[in-house]
């Protein structure tokens, strides 16, 4: 993040005004005089001062959403009809999806302005659970179920092993400890099989059970103990 943007974000100052106080000799970054406003920071690790004064981020913010199918998970993208971002209220315009849902999948997507959390939650050696419930169009034999869980390759890639819960029918839920693009489509595409809906419903300690889709909500005290 930019000096100036993370000034402007803090609520100390407009972006214009920051570049001029940058300029002037006030803002320090790690005890070091810092007079480009392009100057790049990491505000989870960076400590940033204007004059002998500490500057904070506003506080974290933590949101969990039932993404609905059709809308895109990203901050902006002008081929995109519908983004997650049209979701919420402009006040929480400043929050970033934790990974990814492709447009088609729904389910439990969280948005925070946490980034050592975002890191936590989507890099695969914290090995954090995600449960999804998916229907096929027919039911997943024994054998393919059994070279799905563990692990195939995926353009050149070796995919970590599942688990796999057969439901009634042509439904199942299917638990992944890593996020591809992708990735459920794909595995499924390569043993012969087409995915009809896909769902995200847990990830880590938390479950979207109860909250409908195309809502969102701020996670309870106990929700926020229960994370990485």
């Amino acid at each position: 993040m930019r000096l100036q943007v993370f000034l402007s974000k803090a609520g100390v100052c407009s972006r214009r005004s920051a570049v001029d106080i940058i300029r002037s000799g006030k803002a320090r970054v790690n005890n070091r005089k810092i007079l480009e406003p392009s100057f790049k920071i990491n505000p989870a690790k960076d400590i940033v001062f204007l004059g002998s004064k500490k500057i904070l981020l506003k506080e974290k913010v933590y949101i969990m959403m039932n993404k609905p199918k059709g809308v895109t998970t990203t901050k902006k993208d002008r081929f995109a009809k519908r983004t997650v971002m049209d979701l919420l209220p402009r006040r929480l315009s400043h929050l970033n999806p934790v990974g990814r849902l492709d447009k088609d999948t729904t389910g439990l997507l969280l948005l925070t302005n946490d980034g050592e959390l975002i890191n936590r939650l989507t890099h695969p050696r914290y090995n954090i659970e995600k449960l999804y419930e998916a229907r096929l169009n027919a039911r997943l034999k024994d054998d393919d179920r059994v070279v799905l869980e563990r692990g195939l390759d995926l353009d050149g890639e070796r995919t970590l092993p599942c688990r796999i819960q057969l439901r009634e029918k042509s439904n199942l839920e299917i638990v992944l400890h890593e996020g591809k693009k992708r990735q459920i489509r794909r595995i499924f595409s390569k043993m012969g099989y087409k995915v009809l809906d896909l769902k995200r419903s847990k990830e880590g300690s938390l479950a979207v059970a109860g909250l409908g889709e195309g809502r969102w909500r701020a996670l309870t005290e106990k929700e926020l103990r229960g994370l990485p």
